[in-house]
């Protein structure tokens, strides 16, 4: 029984029927009193009674019956109920209409006499039919064969076969024509087992396997496809043993083959490379799983050779295979190799960079850069051209890399879902492989790993004993022993960065110069015979027996105590001299003779003897190089000499060299680490990880056994090194990473699916460092009381400031230089300012590879650029400045073709001026493609310099991108200790940072110390156990401009009174004078005016100048009669009167504060503030003020 509902009697509204019967059966005799009463003259109604008592009321109560209808209450029913009804009535009328639909087909069905006529599908013989003709022949044939010698055996002797016998040999031969007459449609149950069998085996051959847990492939034998096919009984224990059969997947690659032409030279070259021999089972795992990862060490040939397996699979028929390299150089080279080795044209694999390429619609492999990549993906999400993406050099985690990890893994299934399938695969060198396979926010089923063993010869590591310190000059001499002593090969040597490749590539070109004027060649030396080696070999043994022994001896000699601190002389190394001289197993010598007190020579030793004359082919190698001098290493080396390339880690895995055998590791690199919070940047030589190490290794057995010297011992190997580097996401800043991703809609940016997620404080800096720069909204807008939970969860919202920012491709901070510069032809200027700030070591600092002295050419090129920079505005721009003039110089002399010479005369770069020239031109495009209101803007080779008051906008558009990067001179007044006030006397103040910095010493303003600038970059340099903090790109400001172009980081204590506010007419805005601060540390500003900012003040005063007639001009007639003065809104008695009281927090609770936002809200509700205007005046009837209410005609 249901729940009663509430007062329920009376809800029921019944029914009541009254039972009349009773009063029907009384007899009423109405004309006899009548008539009785009538004769008896006036008193006829005396006795009797009249007309209107003709009804008699009933004796007894009448009887009632009470009737309540009772209403159904309906069921709703729940949607399946429904389905299952709506099926029901359906079939009900597919039965109603069967009987109609059966007599419309007999109306058309053929006769049953001519039915009967015509052979059933299931008895016609369509299968061996020629076959049972020629049973019936060969039955006849031999029945009359047999009649024949049964009759000519007539009167012969009688057979010795019984009858029984007899009978029983014709009914097998009687069997037998029946078992091959028997109709081969008709399948008994062997004939069954063997189909069932066969068929089992092609289902088990054509379905896909489901992939395992992703281990490391140890053979070559595939163990994920299925080459041989089982037997019947293997088919049914492997169903058993698997509940869930896989199921058959919706799209399976076809099985096609490309042929290439290549030469037999390539093919033969193909051959050894070992990822050859894994070819098909590389191919079947791409095939039948979308995500693979390979992992081939250095030397397998998997970044020249996957691209041609997958061309060869028919990848590239109807899309484009797409190859991504971490660097530009690598992008070029592949690509060129690849084309090579395939005997196609340039146009059909091409290669795509960020300023060059050559792509074009019959591209079939295409290489390039992951940026570009990234930048596809931002027009076309799916990307739709491609059938297969390779990322190569995987292990190096990039920023980019990761990111494009991250979409791929969610591309990958969409593209799935609409059976267009991308396969993506993943290739390193080394590679972290727990960061795939583990993280199932990345990959929710591990793709499988495959790994590719590389090297084709083997590579012997020799430790040093001891770690030197100085790892430049340890390697220069391990690089003479080499050159010295051990036979042909060339040779690697790994450095940390630029300065230490050129200083070691001058010493060893004046150590073994190459002279190609002279005719005289180094005679090859004579093999000296076997018993002069074993001679040596015994006089070698000797000597080291007598070196132990003279150290046990001297052991046990008191010497007298000397402080060595006291001499500077270096160590006798006469002895281990003559000791290296004598030839036995040379790479045992370098590795067992490596004590420190056996090399301690000094460079005038080794420059005046020389082991060998062989003249010695030193090549350097670094990014900054220009892409000439990067492509000498792979051109012939002259005749006779030996090559030797050093270079810093872009030879690690990038660029294989040919005719490397031996390599020379110091064991460091250059690493440029980033404070998370500040960005600042410290350049800090560290140790490289096991796996660099590795790599480096790996480029000494290309071409032969090679030998990998490592500077440094095994225990700092083991201990101090770690397994693999940290991924550059994490190291980096990434606010260029987080507009990017905002922009494509990724709001969670932590949620986002990295390999190796950045830290929560990294994405915090990058968020806060964007609404800085206005790229998106104010976080304080979500941390407001009034906000829900929900509302403070969600990211800041990109603004429209933002989203154009995020169309360049440069920094966010020179996208808002750039978004700003579309006023007083600033353009032209800021695009070629962004190109040159963009690219790095645009100005030479120090005379590079120069065999003189560098001085005097580094103070010729510091006095030029004084030059140009040295008055008014141009020297308060400051080192932009410079940029600005030098390239613009440059282009001048390269559209007059001296760009070279201008360049070497004026210490530039001219790899970097070609790199600002293409950056310039792409720039350009974006803001002529992206800007509407843009006059055709052009790339103009004599760019006039800028005016002085262009110079001076310039300074408030750098001040509007580097608004977080603002230093103020340290105030010496406020230092009392002498010491301090001496080394802080040309110190400036950071505002994120407490250590005070020092201007470069290449700047501009070094000597002019501004008071308050703006720097591009801030780094520190160690000095000794302390450290310096520097900072660079130095321009001037004007403090007053900071409320103007930085409000989020200045601190408004006070509006001030006097000068009193005003109203902008032209704005709609008010103005006023603040106190204020700028920053953390509360560095004091001048009085400025800015805009006022949203506040119950602001309110306040724009209703004193609504009252007043200043907004609104149809207002002005009601001035004289307001109760109050306007200016009574301000003053701090106005609540006590509740008319202005009323008014005000009509203003305040609405946020009124200018003349958009009042007319915004009356477009919404046009009676807004005419109750509140109303009861401010005298003898003003709302009548009066309807008519023109909202006054919005004043404004127009």
């Amino acid at each position: 029984m249901g729940k009663k509902v509430y007062n329920a009697k009376a809800r029921q509204n019944p029914q009541t029927i009254v039972d009349n019967s009773a009063v029907k059966n009384i007899k009423i005799e109405t004309e006899n009193v009548l008539n009785s009463g009538k004769g008896k003259g006036n008193a006829n109604y005396a006795a009797g009674y009249d007309e209107a008592n003709a009804l008699v009321l009933p004796s007894q109560k009448r009887a009632t019956k009470t009737k309540i209808e009772k209403h159904q209450n309906v069921k709703i029913l729940s949607k399946k109920q429904r389905k299952h009804l709506q099926s029901i009535v359906d079939k009900k009328k597919k039965k109603e209409g069967r009987a109609q639909l059966l007599e419309d087909l007999a109306a058309v069905q053929i006769p049953e006499a001519e039915l009967k006529q015509y052979t059933s599908i299931s008895q016609v013989q369509t299968i061996g039919k020629k076959r049972l003709h020629t049973l019936d022949e060969y039955l006849a044939k031999k029945q009359e064969k047999q009649q024949q010698q049964s009759q000519a055996q007539l009167g012969r002797r009688v057979n010795a076969i019984k009858g029984a016998g007899k009978r029983r040999l014709l009914l097998e031969e009687q069997e037998a024509l029946d078992a091959k007459r028997k109709n081969p449609n008709v399948v008994d149950a062997d004939e069954s087992d063997e189909t069932t069998t066969d068929e089992s085996e092609d289902e088990q051959v054509d379905s896909p396997v489901p992939a395992p847990a992703p281990i490391p492939v140890p053979t070559p034998t595939p163990a994920l496809v299925v080459e041989q096919p089982t037997t019947s009984a293997a088919a049914k224990t492997t169903a058993a043993t698997k509940p869930n059969p896989p199921a058959t997947p919706a799209y399976v690659h076809k099985t096609v083959y490309v042929p290439v032409d290549r030469s037999d030279e390539v093919q033969a070259a193909r051959l050894r490379l070992p990822i050859l021999a894994e070819e098909q089972q590389v191919m079947e795992l791409i095939n039948e799983h979308p995500i693979v990862i390979v992992a081939g060490e250095t030397g397998s040939g998997k970044t020249t050779q996957l691209p041609q397996f997958l061309y060869e699979a028919g990848y590239a028929q109807h899309k484009m295979i797409g190859i991504t390299e971490p660097r530009r150089v690598a992008a070029i080279a592949m690509s060129k190799r690849v084309a090579h080795e395939m005997n196609l044209p340039s146009s059909e694999v091409s290669y795509l960079i960020r300023f060059e390429g050559n792509v074009t619609p019959a591209t079939r492999i295409k290489f390039m850069t992951d940026g570009v990549l990234l930048k596809e993906i931002e027009t076309d999400f799916l990307l739709s051209k491609y059938s297969v993406i390779v990322l190569d050099e995987a292990h190096e985690r990039s920023v980019y890399t990761d990111i494009l990890v991250g979409l791929l893994s969610r591309i990958v299934p969409l593209r799935q879902k609409r059976s267009t399938p991308l396969k993506l695969i993943i290739m390193s060198a080394t590679l972290r492989v727990s960061d795939f396979t583990e993280n199932t926010r990345l990959f929710k089923t591990p793709p499988p790993l495959i790994k590719v063993e590389a090297r084709q010869f083997p590579v012997t590591v020799h430790f040093q004993k001891r770690t030197p310190d100085d790892y430049v000059a340890e390697a220069y001499r391990k690089t003479l022993k080499i050159h010295s002593q051990l036979p042909e090969g060339g040779i690697l040597i790994f450095v940390t960065g630029q300065q230490e490749v050129n200083q070691l590539v001058r010493k060893l070109r004046r150590t073994f110069p190459y002279k190609p004027d002279k005719e005289a060649k180094q005679q090859p030396e004579t093999k000296q015979p076997a018993v002069e080696l074993e001679q040596q070999f015994e006089l070698k043994r000797v000597m080291r027996n007598l070196r132990k022994s003279k150290k046990k001896f001297l052991a046990q000699i008191s010497l007298p105590s000397i402080n060595l601190d006291d001499y500077k002389l270096p160590g006798d190394d006469t002895e281990a001299d003559m000791h290296s001289d004598l030839e036995g197993d040379p790479e045992d010598d370098l590795d067992v003779g490596d004590d420190d007190d056996e090399l301690q020579l000094d460079d005038d030793q080794q420059l005046s003897a020389p082991g060998t004359k062989q003249p010695l082919w030193v090549l350097p190698l670094y990014s900054l190089l220009s892409s000439e001098q990067q492509n000498r290493i792979f051109e012939p080396i002259p005749e006779g000499c030996r090559l030797c390339v050093v270079s810093t880690n872009v030879a690690e895995t990038s660029l294989t060299i040919p005719h490397i055998k031996y390599v020379v590791d110091s064991g460091r690199q250059k690493t440029r680490l980033y404070d998370k919070l500040t960005g600042v940047s410290a350049f800090v030589v560290t140790y490289t990880s096991k796996a660099s190490a590795d790599q480096r290794a790996g480029r000494a057995g290309r071409v032969s056994a090679g030998h990998c010297y490592r500077l440094y011992s095994s225990a700092v190997y083991n201990d101090l090194f770690p397994e693999f580097s940290q991924p550059d996401i994490q190291q980096k800043p990434v606010d260029d990473l987080m507009l990017q991703m905002r922009c494509m809609g990724i709001d969670r940016v932590l949620h986002f699916p990295f390999p190796s997620p950045p830290d929560a404080l990294q994405l915090q800096a990058a968020e806060q460092r964007l609404s800085v720069l206005g790229a998106l909204e104010a976080t304080a807008k979500n941390s407001t009381s009034s906000a829900t939970d929900k509302e403070k969860e969600l990211p800041p919202a990109v603004t429209q400031l933002g989203r154009v920012i995020s169309r360049f491709p440069v920094a966010p901070r020179y996208g808002k230089m750039l978004a700003l510069s579309n006023q007083f032809e600033l353009l032209p200027y800021t695009v070629c300012l962004v190109a040159a700030l963009s690219v790095q070591e645009l100005l030479v600092e120090t005379g590079v590879q120069r065999d003189e002295d560098v001085a005097p050419a580094s103070n010729n090129f510091h006095k030029m650029r004084l030059s140009w920079a040295n008055h008014g505005q141009y020297q308060l721009l400051g080192d932009p400045m410079v940029l600005l003039r030098a390239v613009g110089a440059a282009e001048y002399a390269h559209s007059q073709h001296k760009l070279d010479s201008f360049c070497a005369s004026n210490g530039l770069r001219s790899k970097a001026i070609g790199e600002v020239r293409k950056l310039r031109v792409q720039l350009t495009n974006e803001i002529n493609l992206n800007v509407s209101n843009v006059e055709s803007l052009c790339v103009d080779p004599q760019l006039k310099p800028p005016t002085e008051s262009q110079a001076r906008l310039l300074r408030q558009i750098l001040l509007a991108g580097m608004g977080d990067q603002v230093a103020r001179k340290v105030p010496l007044d406020e230092i009392s200790d002498k010491d301090e006030r001496r080394r802080l006397k040309y110190a400036y103040n950071c505002a994120d940072m407490e250590e005070p910095a020092f201007l470069h010493v290449s700047s501009v303003l070094k000597q002019a110390k501004p008071e308050w600038i703006v720097y591009q970059e801030a780094y520190e340099l160690q000095q000794g156990d302390s450290s310096k903090m520097f900072i660079r790109g130095i321009t001037a400001i004007e403090p007053e401009w900071l409320l103007v172009y930085v409000p989020q980081l200045c601190n408004i204590r006070q509006v001030k009174e006097e000068p009193a506010p005003r109203y902008n007419a032209a704005k709609g805005n008010i103005y006023c004078h603040v106190d204020a601060t700028f920053g953390k540390a509360g560095w004091e500003l001048p009085l400025g005016e800015i805009e006022m900012p949203l506040s119950e003040q602001a309110c306040c005063y724009f209703g004193m100048f609504l009252l007043e007639g200043s907004v609104c001009s149809k207002l002005a007639q009601f001035k004289s009669k307001l109760r109050s003065t306007p200016a009574s809104l301000i003053k701090s008695w106005s609540n006590l009167n509740d008319s202005v009281l009323y008014f005000k927090k009509a203003l305040i609770n609405q946020q009124i504060h200018s003349r958009q936002t009042l007319f915004d809200h009356w477009q919404r509700d046009p009676s807004f503030l005419l109750a509140e205007y109303q009861r401010l005046l005298y003898d003003v009837a709302l009548s009066e003020l309807s008519p023109f209410w909202p006054p919005l005609e004043a404004s127009k």
